[in-house]
């Protein structure tokens, strides 16, 4: 019996000698298509789902399970179809899939034998988005060209009831040496919401090293050292855009890999370095062993169900550790209470001790934050050990040296140890920057325990990432003689590596030839140094992910040199110079790559004159000054943090501009869409390209183009070769920059002299569709 109570159906048995047709039909490149297009063509992938005749027939939900087999990949899509009106319906399916796939089955409840399902390439399928395109004078079916279809028969969804129809294709991925790529084809307009899952089986003969996407965020569960389960992260909305997903083989040691995007801008272009760990866990006893301080608040805010987490998180944290391991732990209010005076092994007996002390430990007094982090650096250090501060507060310091600026600095001036700070920010009314920048200048991370969440479970997860450290102090350097040709690096510093862990590097490269880095540290206990050789000839801006995601941590970092100006102490002047260079260039990155922020959302609505540059420039220098530099406490500094932490280490696409407002609401930007590597601003009705944004008011476009036009086909093809096509399937007009000129696309023959413009909640139906 087969899932879903489908009959299923073989179109291809695959195998090394030989590929057997059981009821399928390949289309040739240039022969015409063997039958017409239906009334309802269904493309689930599509911000516009097709030529839809019924009325109240939609998308319900996509399943994708990928199995991944030493690099053949088989994609199975599972399509729930509603038909919501009260007569039957016949619909069609048209799957784009990439370039080389063939279809291993389809089915579909009720399945006759007389169905069946082809491939078209390219060019057919191109053919056949052009005839849908004409039709409902809507591009959003172009954003496939270039990649083949798979096309169904038709088949039947009762009224008012649904219809589960099952695709499945295989292809070869494309491997650059121990990287494996792997994308499935979805539309990137923000319009595009139905609801998707995915899951992905990755087995190899080699162990897997680490699995990365650029577009989603995805949880990783590790079966083996060859096997791995990925699956989109659950409880999120699933982002628009294709679902890439890179998976790294392991070398010994540390491996890593190279995308790059040219750019001849900048005489050569942008890139991202992904790094993974060996799958294995070292059990020679040759893994670096771990000093932990835990410095806990205990102030009289901290009385109740509060205490009693901090508690319990302590006695988990301490019996995770290993024996032989160290550990301490401070208490603070307006006194310190240490259980010992510097940190002391673990075994039986101090683990009973440390339990104990921490029963004795009762709330009340202020909060001596600069005491309690002071104590906690200067401990005389173990041997060969990592040394981890875990520091938790509930409050603003109100008892001893109180200046933000002096707390600051204790992890950067009177930190002898090179302790890692991980900062717990519990409830809102904490100094976000402060509990932030403690724990960014130390590689640690801050964590904030927002109201009505569990201290305990928090504590635990961070304790969870801090298993096994792997790589320790590691200096990622350009290598190679002759100037430098890697500039812009972010992170600048790379954070320890634990078990399991990956780290991403991004920045700007110069010229052609293969970029040579190496990476040191201790390594498991021994100084070790690898090196690494990477051509950037395979650069494309099909890796459009890569320039965008360095531009959004570099807008990161660029914030958290305004939010630092607040913690001075001193005011900030009106014209101060810093300040407007910092707030210059957010605001150029932000519209050259439609990254928007809480401080800049305001680039995306109607009626700001991008082209005042002044203007724009004071607006957004005056969010600014009363945001991030003068709110320092509540859950205004919360949110900012939360945000500015995210961008800084962001991975994975943010195509929404999804953040967190002043009350921990979040909030996304619709009136700005990322496709490709461009970014498009809604304007007067029509998208307008970010190149030409700030001087569309005055701009006269080279020429203007019909949505079906010969013209307006030939653009497409040029884009298709840009890898670029994505920027046309936007809905409406839309001005846009092709091979050098600004052309103004329209989606219907009219004039403004002629016509009134259409009511923008008018949507028109072709009869003929």
């Amino acid at each position: 019996m087969c899932p879903l109570g489908f009959r299923r159906l073989f179109v291809f048995a695959v195998a090394a000698a030989s590929a057997v047709q059981v009821s399928a039909q390949t289309v040739a490149p240039g022969q015409p298509a063997r039958r017409p297009i239906s009334a309802n063509v269904i493309v689930p992938q599509s911000r516009h789902f097709g030529c839809i005749q019924t009325p109240g027939l939609i998308v319900e939900q996509v399943d994708a399970n990928v199995d991944i087999v030493e690099q053949v990949a088989t994609t199975t899509l599972e399509v729930v179809l509603r038909n919501g009106g009260g007569v039957q319906a016949e619909a069609e399916l048209l799957i784009p899939v990439p370039v080389g796939a063939v279809v291993r089955d389809f089915a579909y409840d009720g399945f006759s034998t007389a169905s069946r399902v082809e491939i078209l390439p390219a060019d057919e399928a191109r053919r056949i988005y052009d005839q849908i395109v004409a039709r409902m004078r809507d591009p959003a079916l172009l954003e496939f060209a270039g990649m083949q279809v798979i096309r169904s028969s038709v088949f039947p969804i009762p009224p008012g009831g649904s219809q589960k129809v099952r695709v499945g294709y295989e292809c070869i991925l494309p491997r650059d040496v121990d990287r494996v790529d792997y994308v499935l084809p979805r539309s990137e307009s923000l319009d595009y919401r139905v609801p998707w899952s995915a899951n992905v089986k990755i087995r190899a003969k080699r162990p897997i090293s680490t699995v990365y996407s650029p577009s989603h965020e995805i949880e990783v569960r590790r079966a083996a050292e060859n096997v791995v389960n990925v699956s989109l992260t659950s409880g999120r909305p699933v982002q628009p855009g294709a679902f890439r997903l890179s998976y790294l083989l392991e070398t010994d040691g540390v491996n890593a890999t190279l995308m790059a995007y040219p750019d001849s801008s900048i005489g050569g272009g942008y890139f991202l370095l992904l790094g993974g760990l060996p799958a294995h866990n070292d059990n020679d006893g040759s893994s670096i062993k771990r000093e932990l301080t835990l410095v806990l608040d205990r102030s009289g805010s901290m009385s109740g169900e509060k205490i009693e987490q901090v508690r319990e998180a302590a006695k988990q944290i301490i019996a995770g550790l290993s024996q032989g391991e160290a550990f301490n732990i401070i208490t603070y209010s307006d006194t310190l209470t240490s259980f010992s005076a510097r940190p002391v092994l673990k075994n039986a007996e101090t683990e009973r001790d440390a339990r104990a002390f921490l029963d004795g430990v009762q709330s009340n007094g202020g909060t001596d934050i600069h005491s309690a982090l002071t104590e906690a650096l200067k401990q005389p250090p173990t041997k060969d050990m990592l040394p981890l501060v875990l520091f938790l507060t509930d409050g603003l310091p109100t008892v001893g040296n109180t200046s933000e600026l002096a707390i600051r600095e204790l992890v950067t001036k009177s930190n002898p140890h090179n302790r890692r700070v991980y900062t717990f920010g519990v409830g809102s009314d904490v100094n976000g920057p402060l509990l932030d920048k403690l724990a960014s200048a130390s590689r640690g991370m801050a964590t904030y325990v927002l109201p009505g969440e569990d201290v305990e479970v928090k504590v635990a997860q961070v304790f969870r990432g801090l298993k096994g450290p792997v790589l320790t102090d590691p200096v990622l350097a350009s290598a190679g003689g002759g100037r430098p040709r890697v500039g812009d690096v972010l992170p600048a510093k790379i954070d320890d590596l634990f078990e399991g862990g990956q780290f991403i590097v991004m920045g700007t490269y110069r010229g052609n030839a293969p970029l040579e880095f190496t990476l040191s540290g201790n390594y498991r206990g021994k100084e070790r140094v690898f090196a690494f050789s990477f051509p950037v000839d395979k650069a494309t801006v099909r890796n459009a992910f890569v320039p965008r995601l360095w531009a959004s941590r570099k807008i990161g970092v660029l914030i958290d040199s305004i939010t630092q100006l607040g913690g001075t102490g001193s005011q900030i002047a009106t014209n101060d110079p810093r300040m407007r260079e910092l707030v210059d260039e957010v605001v150029r990155l932000g519209t050259k790559y439609g990254i928007l922020t809480e401080y800049t959302a305001f680039l995306a609505r109607e009626g700001v004159d991008l082209s005042n540059r002044e203007e724009v420039a004071k607006a957004a220098d005056g969010n600014f000054r009363d945001r991030a530099v003068a709110s320092r406490t509540g859950l205004g500094s919360v949110n900012q943090a939360m945000n500015g932490s995210s961008m800084r280490a962001q991975s994975c696409a943010n195509a929404g501009n999804e953040f967190f407002d002043e009350n921990m609401n979040r909030v996304s930007v619709s009136n700005v869409q990322q496709v490709c590597d461009l970014a498009f601003y809604r304007r007067g009705g029509r998208w307008v390209d970010s190149r030409v944004v700030e001087k569309e008011k005055d701009l006269e476009p080279a020429r203007t183009v019909v949505v079906g036009s010969d013209e307006y086909k030939k653009i497409v093809g040029r884009l298709v070769e840009e890898s670029r096509v994505g920027a046309i399937s936007l809905e409406g007009d839309m001005l846009i920059v092709v091979g050098g000129e600004t052309v103004l696309v329209k989606s219907k023959d009219d004039t403004a002299a002629a016509l009134p413009p259409a009511p923008t909640a008018v949507v028109e139906k072709d009869p003929d569709c």
